[in-house]
């Protein structure tokens, strides 16, 4: 049923091309702060949690509540992205801005673990449109070539959230209460909203559309049954197991589904013909392949400095500011040096190079490494993110037509999202399993024997573990070496999936940056000329 779309109140005049660089830095100010809500809720909750669990008495209900909120961002991206390209980027950013606000609240006062899953998976809808719609407004606004020179700030807040949020989510939890990881969100969310609603004018849209709600069906069973699987293996059921088998196989029937459908419905949430286009493939198969390596190997570094090296939450924070200083430099001079040349085509291959060196590095990581030359591994590691992490926005936006600009962009989230929750979930079973093998083999049989098999519990909780460091040093020497060395165990799985993304920067073509956003993209403009 095909509906009419509302008209955003914009003058005839306020073209996207038209913005000043004042307009852009106040508009782009709302836009950061939707994204650094988004983020930022990715990571505060992370250090609240044995606070949380421990309130509701519900242990077994833990990973649910990171889980949730990533079913419902990542499955929610795509439809995010196709909700702006037909009713209007900015009315669409708004709402979910209050879904995501709404969700905040609700978790906040959430009264059990079941109620905190089911808003988390609220907030995570929301969420999915911040980080989506505030790149594809990005393309709205500004034209392909002065771009990157405003993206690189956009990566810098990616990497303060990553910061930021066990900062905050320590700070709260020792000082106020867990429920406050949600209500800051509120302060945050309605000045973005204010802003976005005072500066943000963009071109009319007004057409005849339908929605895709068979195709919104199938993407969403189709990433729940594979990151379900994920989440859910070798924790839940063995690998093996036909639980785990089957979600697989739902996942993968869906996905083929949804290709299906998605060639034949009138207004597709992903147009296949996207796929046509070698730059769109190749940056969303690298945003897939490094958010597997990056972000999965990424969210254990808190965990081995609060476990190893007995840091508070909020020490392990501070400690990750070379990630944010090597991001931010990397993110601003590559977004200014494109700007300035309009050359982007090896900037994917030196960050992937760059980070798979940080990968290397990151598997020397010991029970008695000095803080300094962890640090100094991370600072690597964060140069090569701010490499590449939003030039891959940038290749593929230039390479979409105007009215496929939301659908184009939320697909390299979307992807990269797939990849770092897939990634997060198998390398915690790396780490889950080898950690078994390491306790066994390095523990004193008595310590053994007295914890029957619960040793991993232990670990769980760095406050249990500092306090044996007292009472039972060499067993607390025991766990800490068990634990680095499974930790090694995943940096070194991640490298080889480093190794493709560095194959996969190869095949990115180098096309002319538009320099303004009328023009047809490089690759349509060919196209065309080719069929007359």
């Amino acid at each position: 049923m095909a509906v009419s779309a509302p008209a955003l109140s914009a003058q005839p005049d306020e073209q996207p091309d038209s913005f000043t660089h004042r307009q852009i830095l106040v508009i782009m100010s709302g836009l950061m702060l939707g994204m650094f809500l988004a983020s930022l809720d990715q990571t505060i909750v992370s250090t609240a949690l044995p606070t949380i669990v421990g309130d509701f008495h519900r242990n077994d209900l833990l990973s649910w509540v990171i889980t949730s909120y990533l079913l419902a961002s990542t499955a929610s991206t795509p439809l995010w992205g196709k909700a702006g390209d037909l009713y209007g980027r900015k009315r669409v950013f708004q709402l979910s801005i209050v879904v995501f606000l709404l969700g905040s609240v609700l978790c906040g006062a959430a009264q059990n673990m079941y109620e905190l899953i089911a808003f988390r998976g609220v907030q995570g809808i929301g969420g999915g449109g911040l980080i989506s719609l505030v790149f594809a407004i990005i393309g709205d606004v500004i034209p392909p070539r002065s771009r990157g020179r405003y993206q690189g700030y956009f990566g810098a807040v990616f990497g303060m959230s990553s910061v930021v949020g066990p900062l905050a989510g320590g700070f709260f939890v020792d000082n106020l209460s867990w429920r406050y990881i949600f209500y800051i969100n509120l302060p945050l969310g309605i000045v973005a909203l204010v802003v976005t609603n005072r500066v943000l004018q963009l071109p009319k849209r007004t057409r005849e559309v339908s929605i895709d709600w068979a195709g919104a069906a199938l993407v969403v069973g189709a990433v729940s049954s594979v990151l379900l699987a994920t989440q859910s293996g070798g924790r839940d059921y063995p690998w093996g197991s036909w639980q785990i088998v089957g979600l697989f196989v739902l996942g993968a029937l869906l996905v083929v589904g949804f290709a299906l459908r998605e060639r034949v419905a009138r207004e597709p949430i992903l147009p296949m013909e996207l796929f046509r286009s070698r730059t769109f493939s190749v940056s969303n198969v690298i945003a897939f392949v490094s958010g597997v390596a990056m972000f999965g190997a990424l969210a254990f570094l808190p965990q081995y400095l609060q476990l190893v090296h007995g840091v508070s939450a909020t020490e392990s924070g501070l400690l990750l500011l070379p990630l944010l200083v090597g991001l931010l430099v990397m993110s601003i001079g590559s977004g200014r040096y494109i700007s300035a040349t309009g050359r982007y085509r090896w900037f994917p291959l030196a960050g992937t190079t760059i980070v798979t060196i940080g990968l290397s590095l990151l598997t020397q990581l010991g029970a008695h490494t000095s803080l300094t030359v962890v640090g100094l591994y991370i600072l690597v590691f964060g140069a090569g993110l701010g490499l590449f992490l939003q030039v891959l926005t940038l290749i593929v936006q230039n390479s979409a037509p105007m009215k496929q600009m939301g659908v184009a962009t939320s697909s390299v989230t979307f992807f990269r999202s797939m990849g770092g929750t897939i990634g997060a979930a198998a390398l915690g079973a790396v780490l889950t399993s080898r950690l078994a093998t390491e306790l066994t083999h390095l523990l004193p049989a008595a310590a053994l024997k007295q914890s029957g098999g619960k040793t991993v519990d232990i670990i769980s909780s760095p406050q249990a573990l500092n306090g044996l460091k007292t009472t039972m040093p060499a067993v607390h020497e025991a766990i800490i070496q068990a634990y680095s060395h499974a930790l090694d165990r995943i940096f070194l799985v991640a490298i080889p999936v480093g190794v493709l993304a560095m194959i996969a920067s190869l095949f990115i073509p180098q096309s002319k940056l538009r320099s303004g956003n009328s023009e047809a993209p490089p690759e349509v403009a060919a196209a065309m000329a080719g069929g007359h």
